[in-house]
């Protein structure tokens, strides 16, 4: 079974008082919003959130989001990941792993994912590319790999691991510029809201 495992505990630090993943998208706080259109693909949806962040927690309420806490989170994304991914139960045999702030992440890109990997013959990784060609997320791990992924530090995220086993991994483009599109800043954001205008 494939898993989906949104990392939702940064600190947004670059947002000042705002927090990215508050900020509405489609009428709703974006990391309810990314969880409930993950969710359409019919895989569990596992959110890891910061022990000190209670409105992340809120505004997951009414969805099917999974909570998983990463006590050390603080420390890096590369903390959040080995969270989520100790987290998942045996009979999950590869997980979905994006940042929970990338708006331009739609459902029918979670199901493009989650057909690539379901492809006969796909590639033990597979990873969302731009339209042209450039990596980004999601990224889909096999089971093989969560060893590797639990003994990572800091804020390196997987890329050694991809860099390691790249010859494994399985290319999915997703349209436009979807898969790395992310926003950090309230500059992003502003611009990313007039671009959608």
């Amino acid at each position: 079974m494939l898993a989906i495992l949104l990392l939702a505990a940064g600190r947004s630090a670059r947002m000042y008082t705002r927090d990215k993943l508050l900020e509405p998208v489609d009428n709703a706080p974006l990391l309810k919003t990314l969880t409930n259109r993950a969710a359409t693909t019919g895989a569990p949806v596992f959110v890891v959130l910061p022990p000190d962040r209670p409105k992340r927690n809120a505004a997951l309420s009414g969805t099917v989001a999974q909570i998983v806490i990463a006590d050390d989170a603080h420390l890096g994304m590369a903390h959040s990941l080995r969270a989520g991914i100790a987290a998942l139960p045996a009979n999950v045999s590869a997980a979905m792993v994006l940042p929970a702030d990338m708006p331009e992440i739609t459902a029918m890109d979670f199901a493009e994912m989650h057909a690539a990997h379901s492809a006969p013959g796909a590639g033990s990784i597979q990873r969302a590319t731009t339209a042209d060609g450039t990596p980004g997320h999601p990224v889909i791990f096999p089971r093989a790999l969560f060893p590797d992924l639990v003994t990572l530090a800091g804020d390196q995220g997987a890329r050694a691991i991809l860099m390691k086993h790249s010859e494994s991994v399985g290319l999915v483009p997703l349209p436009d510029r979807h898969a790395v599109i992310d926003l950090d800043t309230p500059d992003d954001w502003d611009n990313w809201r007039k671009s959608r205008l």
